[in-house]
């Protein structure tokens, strides 16, 4: 049993539900697990948060009626196999498959939209997020939070390059505007009332980190210790990082699209600048040979920011494309037990 639950028996006794009423009945929680190809490390995340919600509801936190969820990304391994057995072994559990592999912020989204639950926690299968801190989220909640981000507490697992890239990246995107808790994955606590609200974003660029946020609903901060990956490989390597970097800065900021603006600006007045210097010198000094100058520097300037112009703008055109095709984000192909909104629609 989790022994942080026991010690907030009489602490936690109030929870916001949709309509912003408080009510004294223990919460119900939903934890919605996203997986792909987890099948190395689903068993330990299952006994673990299955051990945290039994302390949870002895000591009175949650009720009896809160559950585990996994949400299986179109998996190629035996994960849904897995999540099947453990809905049927009788524990808190219940699964939602989707028709393929959408990603991870899709498949984060689809178990927000589906579960039920007073609160719910979104929390990744790997056991690098720790799960004893949801008791500490749930004060958070109870003090009145709508929105509890877990923050790791240092980057001590990350190699130096990670560490420093994430830093850089952090930075650029408060630096273009874009509103994020720094060093907050997807490990946080959201109300109903924050989930209803955020089922009203219907975009299909999703970036989660930096959407949630938009909700503006009151918010704390949860800080703990990230350990190292239980099992497995990590199912985010350097081409999905930077893709996910990516459409956090285009989804959220049009900045880069002024920055090719003024970039377009100074340019062509440095391409003035040296037309005039390649003038004197040719004209004047005699010091080049005829026909370089006004052959090969604007070439070289003018391609160079047209083609950084136009990736900056296909990234935009790009999303413009997809956001009007109005394709659902998901397809659910199955779902088993029990912690699922009624009449939720299979697709989002």
């Amino acid at each position: 049993m989790g022994p942080r639950g026991v010690g907030v028996r009489h602490e936690i006794r109030w929870v916001r539900v949709v309509t912003g009423q408080m009510t004294d009945r223990a919460p119900a929680l939903t934890v919605v697990v996203p997986c792909f190809n987890e099948e190395a490390v689903l068993p330990e995340t299952a006994r673990r948060l299955h051990a945290l919600l039994d302390g949870l509801i002895e000591a009175g936190t949650i009720s009896a009626a809160s559950r585990v969820c996994f949400i299986d990304d179109g998996s190629r391994d035996r994960t849904w196999a897995i999540i099947r057995d453990l809905s049927r072994s009788g524990g808190p559990f219940g699964g939602l498959r989707l028709s393929r592999n959408r990603g991870h912020q899709n498949a984060l989204m689809a178990g927000l939209l589906s579960v039920s639950g007073d609160l719910l926690v979104s929390i990744d299968a790997d056991l690098q997020d720790d799960p004893e801190a949801i008791t500490t989220m749930l004060r958070s909640a109870a003090d009145g939070a709508d929105i509890v981000y877990g923050v790791r507490g240092s980057r001590d697992t990350d190699d130096m390059f990670k560490r420093v890239t994430a830093r850089l990246y952090y930075r650029t995107l408060r630096l273009l505007g874009v509103e994020i808790v720094f060093d907050h994955a997807d490990f946080r606590l959201l109300s109903r009332r924050a989930v209803e609200a955020l089922r009203e974003y219907e975009e299909t660029n999703l970036f989660l980190r930096a959407l949630i946020p938009q909700l503006g609903f009151e918010s704390r901060i949860v800080t703990y210790a990230r350990a190292e990956r239980f099992a497995g490989v990590s199912k985010y390597p350097f081409r999905k990082m930077l893709t996910l970097a990516l459409e956090g800065i285009t989804s959220f900021s049009t900045r880069p699209l002024r920055m090719v603006t003024v970039l377009g600006c100074v340019m062509s007045v440095f391409a003035m600048a040296l037309s005039v210097w390649a003038l004197v010198q040719t004209v004047i000094r005699h010091a080049t040979i005829p026909g370089w100058a006004s052959t090969v520097i604007p070439i070289y300037l003018v391609c160079g920011v047209q083609l950084l112009s136009l990736g900056v703008i296909g990234e935009y055109v790009g999303k413009i494309y997809l956001e009007t095709k109005r394709r659902p984000r998901f397809i659910v192909a199955e779902t088993i037990g029990s912690p699922f909104l009624s009449g939720a629609e299979p697709r989002g």
